[in-house]
């Protein structure tokens, strides 16, 4: 299929970086802000070989290797609709040489890629606990928000053993979960470094965590001064905008 051959109900977006587009399909799964956030926080450094974990349509991969000096990216997805999109929008960027795509689960990842293989893990997991909140009758959608397919234990297991001793993973998720997350990274090796909070409104309580962590790191993390997404109703704040390139 050539990159450009869209299938029912998929679209091309402009991701305002370098030209770069990429192929979603709203009736099942499209991107959001906090794989946009999360693109931002991380930190990818020159030569260095990137892994996301739970890729979708491969927002992140795309936009990192755009922003960064990264060596190699791959993403890795388990729902075929997803990975047939990601490999379109590879192809369709140019980026076959940079960007790899693979169909496979996250609980075998160390198995499939080998441990210590990567410098950098990024992940937008799902947020939702079994049946926590509502549950979308998509099933698409469904396995992106809710831990059907795996959960924190199974990422931050993976996570542990793909990451070379020092290695940095960067994931964003759901305050209501925040003391699990960091009492899980550190039962893991995974030792918080920096962590900041997003909110919708400067008055309204936080929707988004955005964490860092050291493999093997000493204990100390720093807080980042929170990250406000509207300045009012309909209009970004400058720091937004700036992580978004517009």
């Amino acid at each position: 299929m050539t990159p450009n051959k869209l299938l029912e109900n998929e679209r091309i977006d402009d991701l305002q970086k370098n030209g770069y587009q990429i192929i979603q399909n709203p009736k099942k799964f499209c991107f959001g802000m906090d794989a946009v956030l999360l693109s931002g926080f991380a930190e990818v450094r020159d030569g260095e070989n990137v892994l996301d974990l739970g890729t979708g349509t491969g927002i992140i991969p795309i936009l990192l290797e755009a922003k960064t000096n990264g060596k190699y990216f791959v993403g890795l997805e388990i729902q075929e609709e997803s990975v047939s999109m990601a490999k379109r929008s590879v192809a369709l960027n140019g980026l076959e040489e940079k960007i790899e795509i693979v169909a496979g689960d996250i609980k075998d990842a160390s198995k499939r890629f080998g441990a210590s293989s990567f410098d950098v893990i990024t992940t937008n997991p799902p947020y939702m606990i079994g049946k926590h909140g509502l549950e979308n009758e998509n099933e698409a959608k469904n396995i992106a928000r809710h831990e059907v397919l795996c959960d924190l234990n199974d990422i931050l297991r993976e996570s542990s053993r793909l990451l070379k001793e020092h290695g940095r993973f960067y994931m964003v998720h759901r305050p209501f979960r925040l003391a699990e997350i960091l009492n899980k990274m550190i039962s893991f090796r995974i030792e918080p470094k920096r962590m900041q909070l997003v909110y919708p409104y400067v008055n309204k309580e936080p929707n988004m965590v955005l964490i860092e962590g050291l493999k093997g790191g000493r204990s100390r993390m720093t807080v980042e001064k929170p990250l406000i997404v509207y300045e009012e109703p309909g209009k970004y704040t400058e720091e937004i905008y700036t992580i978004y390139g517009y």
